[in-house]
């Protein structure tokens, strides 16, 4: 009997950079806000690289995490292309994945007319230069190791689509009779050397606890979490968000940050325990036989691989799938978003009581959301969903843009118990936005109202992620 520990064999290298954006740029995100320009910093935001390639062959992959909320399709190919040029790789061996903060604000150069607009477009043209820097510097430090998987749990996440009896609808906030997904899977990247290189810490949980009242700039929960395994190991944790799309910490939609810190720790202190408990590289864990004492104890003990099970775990095969994900035939036009437009900003104009003035504001900011959706999505009658996947040794590795349910990463898990499957969402593109299950269509949920995609979408990614994971390990 043994117990074995998910682990990789390939070439890594980890670089992390600030990518904070200066105090006075445009900031909003969220529709009931009453600013427009970041007031200061809670935290700085990161970029973190991590190069991987196989032990042998010139295949190269870069994951470059970034903390932002959102980036338009435009500025995802920008900062590709910056890697891709300074490394000489294809841009498609570029992962782009945002940890969601809204504490970011919604930064796109649509809006450089706005106050503090002027400074987005310089900003990102700075950040496109740096994450090409950081990718060349990972790649450069890059050295034969083995990446460990592990599992912690953590109840920082909860179920956030909350039936509000009084008003009769639903409202995207902490539902205590919910479902949520309390695993955090681990990634802890030793060097041949034995000196930790890294970790990757995957987590399904929006980083909203920081909303409205908040005018910093923050990473919100992600960068206490940081800290935390940092000040620990002592080398860069590169975070990845998972499957949210129905998942928010418990509190949340706050301004202050010692909440957001807090549920960082919260997050950060569990990690580190899923870490501590992985064992060292290239090690299996097997009984040993039975110890007469006291009582007759079963004994167990950490014991080298074989040399063909340690060659299995430098698999490497990378491939790109394309799923095709029908529109929903409700999916609201141009036309009609427009209209809904002009009605609310001739009641935000005309409302005298602060509060109707407030929620007609947040509608106009609706629709002005829903234009820009339905203008960043191909015509036809699907939405063509790149999906990146890593079949690395013990592990899979999944990239998807978009925000789905937590069911996506629960169901693929499922599928694959023998396996650690990774989990990263918003990754290369947000849209089509949310991806939720078809059981929640037709309840009046936020996130079913404004996604664009039909009823059974995600059901069809799951299948078609699953084939394909099942002919990557048969390859």
């Amino acid at each position: 009997m043994r117990v074995d520990t998910p682990q990789s064999r390939v070439v890594a290298g980890f670089a992390r950079a600030d990518i904070t954006p200066p105090v006075g740029i445009y900031h909003r995100m969220w529709g009931a806000a009453t600013h427009d320009i970041a007031t200061g910093v809670h935290r700085p935001l990161t970029a973190t690289a991590l190069s991987l390639a196989p032990l042998s062959g010139s295949d190269n992959q870069i994951l470059l995490a970034l903390d932002h909320c959102l980036l338009d399709a435009a500025e995802i190919a920008n900062l590709r292309a910056a890697v891709s040029a300074k490394l000489g790789i294809a841009p498609g061996a570029v992962q782009i994945a945002l940890s969601h903060t809204h504490g970011a604000g919604w930064l796109t150069r649509s809006r450089s007319h706005l106050p503090g607009g002027d400074k987005i477009g310089p900003y990102f043209d700075r950040v496109a230069a740096v994450c090409a820097e950081i990718a060349s510097t990972a790649k450069s430090n890059a050295k034969p190791a083995t990446i460990l998987y592990g599992t912690a749990k953590c109840s920082l996440a909860v179920h956030r689509d909350y039936w509000d009896e009084v008003s009769k609808q639903f409202v995207c906030g902490f539902n205590p009779n919910g479902p949520a997904d309390d695993t955090v899977t681990l990634a802890k990247v030793v060097a041949d050397s034995g000196s930790l290189l890294g970790s990757v810490v995957n987590y399904a949980c929006h980083p909203t606890t920081l909303a409205w009242q908040n005018t910093l700039i923050s990473p919100d929960y992600i960068g206490a979490m940081q800290e935390v395994v940092e000040r620990d190991a002592g080398a860069p944790c590169l975070f990845l968000q998972g499957a949210s799309g129905d998942l928010g910490p418990r509190e949340g939609y706050v301004g202050d940050t010692a909440v957001a810190d807090r549920n960082g720790r919260q997050l950060g202190y569990a990690a580190l325990s899923g870490l501590e408990a992985i064992p060292t590289p290239g090690m299996t864990f097997e009984y040993a036989g039975p110890v007469v004492s006291g009582a007759t104890l079963g004994t167990w003990e950490h014991r080298p691989l074989k040399e063909s099970e340690l060659n299995r775990q430098g698999k490497w095969n990378c491939r790109s799938i394309v799923v095709e994900l029908p529109y929903r035939i409700d999916l609201p036009t141009v036309s009609e978003t427009k209209a809904n437009l002009a009605k609310w900003e001739a009641e935000e104009r005309d409302a005298r009581d602060p509060i109707q003035k407030r929620d007609a504001h947040a509608m106009v900011e609706q629709m002005i959301r829903q234009l820009a959706r339905l203008a960043a999505i191909p015509e036809g009658r699907s939405f063509p969903l790149s999906v990146e996947l890593w079949h690395l040794g013990g592990a899979y590795w999944v990239f998807v843009p978009g925000e789905l349910y937590q069911v996506f990463q629960t169901a693929l898990r499922a599928r694959f118990p023998n396996r650690t499957v990774i989990v990263s969402t918003i990754t290369n593109g947000w849209q089509p936005g949310y991806i939720p299950p078809a059981a929640t269509y037709g309840y009046g949920i936020y996130q079913e109202f404004i996604a664009a995609v039909a009823p059974g979408s995600l059901e069809t990614l799951i299948e078609s992620i699953a084939r394909e994971l099942r002919s990557m390990s048969a390859t």
